[in-house]
């Protein structure tokens, strides 16, 4: 049940506030000093305080209360406390207000006001304590992954990315082709990179080769090597990247672009293990762990006869899908401050700018962003001009109505005095969306 803690030293008082509260479902304890509150605090579960300022009758400084108010925010840092008194001077309630006091009132007390408060800040008690669940299961599941495996020092903080990296190591041990899917910049490499470290073959070669970025008629003697005489320029025997990758990891980007010559050589590869270089007559054989990676749409590709479907579904036996940055908007600012590496600080502008915006080029995007503030900024702090994000249209306005900024937000709750199922209905969020974005602003201790 919840409950609300009352520590003041009028008997009377606190049977006044233990009567109102009760009436509204909500269960009061009541003591008399500090020393009393505090010992209560310590034995059970409080979700909401409202303490006295004066506890002896011959001051009004409020300095016991405010002794009080500082033990209490010391031990229980999201502990919401009301301050109520009748003597202390205004100054003071205002500079503990600032120090995280979640409201003054002043006795007498108004019955509505007072209730409003106290089931706001219940409330707001009951979504932090959940906040705060979730926080610890996310971070008990990331550094979980990190004791199990070796994840190449990828900072994500999102749900989202633990699901992925959960899957790719969990594949990583099998010896089958695995295809990484996702929008250009998403880290499918760095993805590939952790399958390899985790598989069976992580003492063997990695090797990475973006199909992409070859001439078509160059990617065959890439991929499988080629005898001197073989094609124009070709002075000398080499080995393609499957002789360079035996034993270990064969990392195939963008390979929605191998022309379907190609395609037919790597499908023989993958069923037996065998390939000529490009010239020669002669079978040889590798044992290679092949993953693939592409953001193209590789069913649109097989309709329209330019992508071989026996070689997709040898290639995708399982898939691995890299969610867009937009997708995983936690992982945001701690990539922004992990490639900063301390150089400059983010204006808090700057951070709601980053939040609000899509990032269509994701990680390399933001990367870039960040780097090119980051040598703008000389000792100033990072503003939402130097990260120069460009206007979006169309996609970006819907990720804006998602995501308004915390002036929005902010506003919101001003005019829902603070109430915020009714400021989370203005905005058109559930309760829970408003919590979360209260949380990512900063606005929790302040609502």
């Amino acid at each position: 049940m919840r409950t609300v803690l009352i520590i003041d030293d009028n008997p009377a008082v606190g049977e006044a506030l233990s009567l109102l509260l009760s009436l509204h479902d909500v269960r009061p304890l009541v003591t008399l000093t500090p020393e009393e509150g505090l010992a209560t605090l310590a034995r059970q579960s409080v979700d909401v305080v409202i303490q006295d300022m004066n506890f002896t009758a011959d001051t009004t400084s409020g300095e016991e209360g405010v002794e009080l108010f500082r033990a209490i925010r010391q031990r229980y840092t999201d502990l919401p406390v009301i301050l109520l008194t009748a003597w202390t001077h205004l100054e003071t309630a205002v500079e503990l207000v600032k120090a995280g006091a979640a409201d003054y009132l002043s006795k007498p007390w108004d019955d509505a006001k007072l209730l409003a408060t106290v089931e706001n800040l219940l409330e707001l008690s009951e979504s932090t304590r959940e906040v705060n669940r979730t926080r610890m299961e996310r971070r008990k599941r990331r550094e979980d992954l990190q004791r199990r495996y070796e994840l190449d020092g990828l900072v994500f903080a999102s749900e989202a990315m633990a699901r992925t990296i959960d899957l790719a190591c969990q594949v990583a041990r099998s010896d089958v082709p695995v295809l990484i899917t996702g929008p250009n910049g998403s880290g499918k490499e760095r993805i590939a990179a952790i399958v390899h470290a985790n598989s069976a073959v992580k003492n063997g070669p990695f090797v990475a080769v973006n199909c992409g970025a070859l001439p078509g008629e160059l990617i065959e003697a890439e991929l499988f090597g080629a005898d001197a005489g073989a094609y124009t320029g070709a002075n000398k025997a080499r080995e393609g990247r499957f002789e360079l990758a035996d034993g270990g990891t064969l990392f195939l980007d963008e390979i929605g672009n191998l022309p379907l010559p190609g395609q037919m050589k790597l499908l023989r590869v993958l069923e037996t293990g065998q390939f000529e270089r490009l010239g020669s007559g002669r079978t040889r054989k590798v044992k290679v762990r092949v993953l693939s990676a592409t953001n193209a749409d590789l069913k649109g590709m097989i309709r329209a006869g330019t992508f071989r479907e026996d070689l997709y579904y040898r290639l995708n036996v399982i898939d691995v899908n890299l969610p867009p940055l937009a997708e995983r908007i936690d992982d945001i600012l701690l990539l922004a401050e992990h490639f900063l590496a301390g150089r400059a600080q983010l204006s808090d502008a700057a951070r709601e700018a980053m939040l609000a915006y899509p990032w269509p080029g994701n990680v390399r995007e933001l990367k870039n962003a960040i780097e090119r503030a980051a040598l703008l900024a000389g000792n100033q702090a990072i503003t939402p001009e130097l990260l120069n994000l460009p206007q979006q249209a169309g996609p970006a306005a819907v990720r804006n109505l998602d995501e308004p900024s915390r002036e929005v937000v902010e506003a919101a709750l001003h005019k829902a005095e603070g109430v915020v199922s009714r400021a989370a209905q203005s905005l058109g969020l559930s309760r829970q969306a408003l919590y979360r974005r209260m949380e990512r602003y900063g606005l929790m201790t302040q609502a």
